[in-house]
């Protein structure tokens, strides 16, 4: 079948996603280590700019955007130039665990009815 796709665009929109997720937390991470590391500037990947971006293209069958990090500057008057605050850094680490685990979910009972599919209902 000519133009027949197994797994469609908005499925592998969604691995892209997860694989985004996974950079940010890694960033995460690192910015948290490096908390009292003077002149360091956290680092995160704007979803909000990227989201629809990464969709479009895996529907078209693109690889999409790499998902560009972004450095923060460090608020004026910080004395040592670092940009990380450990409570944002916190509510991204949970925001971003909780989107993860969300596209995962979706990702899974996508593939549950793919099998369901494939197998006549049978299990």
């Amino acid at each position: 079948m000519d133009g027949f796709r197994l797994i469609d665009g908005l499925t592998l929109g969604m691995e892209r996603v997860l694989d985004l997720r996974s950079a940010q937390h890694l960033l995460t991470a690192g910015n948290l280590a490096n908390a009292d590391t003077p002149g360091y500037l956290a680092q995160e990947i704007p979803f909000d700019e990227l989201l629809s971006d990464v969709v479009r293209a895996a529907e078209r069958g693109d690889q999409g955007p790499e998902g560009e990090v972004r450095s923060l500057e460090a608020p004026p008057g910080t004395l040592d130039g670092n940009s990380v605050s450990p409570e944002r850094e916190a509510v991204r680490m949970t925001s971003n665990s909780l989107m993860f685990d969300t596209v995962s979910t979706g990702i899974s009972r996508r593939l549950a009815m793919l099998k369901f599919a494939a197998t006549d209902g049978r299990a």
